[in-house]
């Protein structure tokens, strides 16, 4: 693919305007946003004029059939990406979805099962792996810098009650599957993507039927002890500790876009790209969505159908600790199935 990847966004809310604002500033000769496809033509065509985006769609299946999309980003909400992911997949597109990938572990292996079958490229837009600091936390880990790691803690808690979303149990609101599996994903990468040998999650129900505020500790085989908070309530620390024999590092706030890594009390700062203008940013540290974009680019150049770092059987196993923890606080969304 010596020309540029381009790309079709599937919906048209807050988090895909931050992503077509971070491609936007990466050279146009390797992304290129072709068309963009919301549930209502109206708003297609507002954020196509918004971002200069050639082609807009008043519905989801014609822009999987675009024959000049390359591939689809998809930024709907959780309960909308199980059937747009199939849909992308049916269609013979490699697939970017936000996380979650899927609401239940069922969905997310529906979809893994359906990428392998057709030999397609998913991955699940988990962001943060993708930044420089993720990169150098990763890199002192597989050095044995902080010796023989023995315990990870994680925070990410902020009020989100302003956001309808955020406690929309028909939409899978909830501080797990919107901040707690963050939290995961760091515990995971730390832990080299094995199984948890034992889960153990507390939480507080909110008043509209989603989770709350929820704290959960996982054991790993060899000893390795994690512990995480997440709320949409209640502003936490945002911040990662990863604890060894010999030091410990520190992803100090924003842990879910992180910008600063400090080890063994040494600070070092890996600053965002610039944004391509004046244009306003919905969500922190959007413009880190590039590094995503660019892994992306490269995997598919490659001829990768899947991410070396953040492959499908990881997704797979995030949706099962998820589910695990919703079950032990006594959570179930309408996806659940008997």
């Amino acid at each position: 693919m010596g020309r540029a990847l381009r790309w079709g966004l599937l919906a048209a809310g807050l988090i895909s305007h931050d992503f077509a604002t971070a491609l936007r500033s990466l050279p146009r000769s390797e992304h290129e946003i072709v068309a963009v496809a919301a549930r209502a033509l109206d708003r297609a065509q507002d954020f196509a004029r918004r971002h200069e985006i050639p082609k807009s769609y008043g519905s989801y299946e014609e822009l999987v059939r675009d024959p000049d999309v390359d591939l689809v980003y998809v930024g709907a909400q959780h309960p909308q990406h199980w059937r747009a992911v199939l849909l992308g997949l049916e269609a013979g597109k490699p697939v970017l979805c936000e996380k979650p990938l899927g609401v239940t572990a069922t969905e997310v292996r529906e979809m893994a099962a359906a990428a392998r079958a057709r030999g397609l490229f998913l991955m699940e837009a988990i962001w943060t792996r993708f930044f420089p600091a993720t990169e150098a936390l990763r890199a002192l880990l597989s050095q044995g810098t902080l010796g023989e790691v023995r315990l990870v803690h994680v925070e990410f808690g902020l009020d989100l009650r302003h956001f309808p979303r955020a406690t929309d149990w028909a939409q899978a609101g909830g501080a797990l599957l919107d901040l707690g599996i963050y939290c995961l994903q760091f515990i995971s990468m730390v832990g080299g993507g094995r199984r948890p040998e034992r889960i153990h999650a507390e939480g507080l129900l909110h008043e509209k039927g989603v989770d709350d505020t929820v704290t959960g500790v996982l054991r790993y085989p060899g000893g390795l002890q994690a512990s995480f908070s997440c709320s949409i309530t209640t502003e936490l620390s945002n911040s990662l500790t990863v604890f060894g024999t010999k030091g410990r590092a520190q992803i100090p706030a924003n842990m879910w876009c992180p910008t600063a890594l400090v080890v063994n009390g040494k600070r070092t700062e890996f600053p965002l790209p610039a944004a391509p203008g004046p244009e306003k940013l919905n969500f922190v540290h959007s413009m880190g969505m590039v590094h995503e974009a660019q892994h992306v680019r490269q995997c598919l150049l490659q001829g990768l159908k899947e991410s070396p770092l953040m492959p499908l059987a990881e997704s797979e196993l995030l949706a099962d600790i998820l589910e695990e923890s919703r079950r032990q606080i006594g959570l179930k969304y309408a996806q659940d199935r008997a």
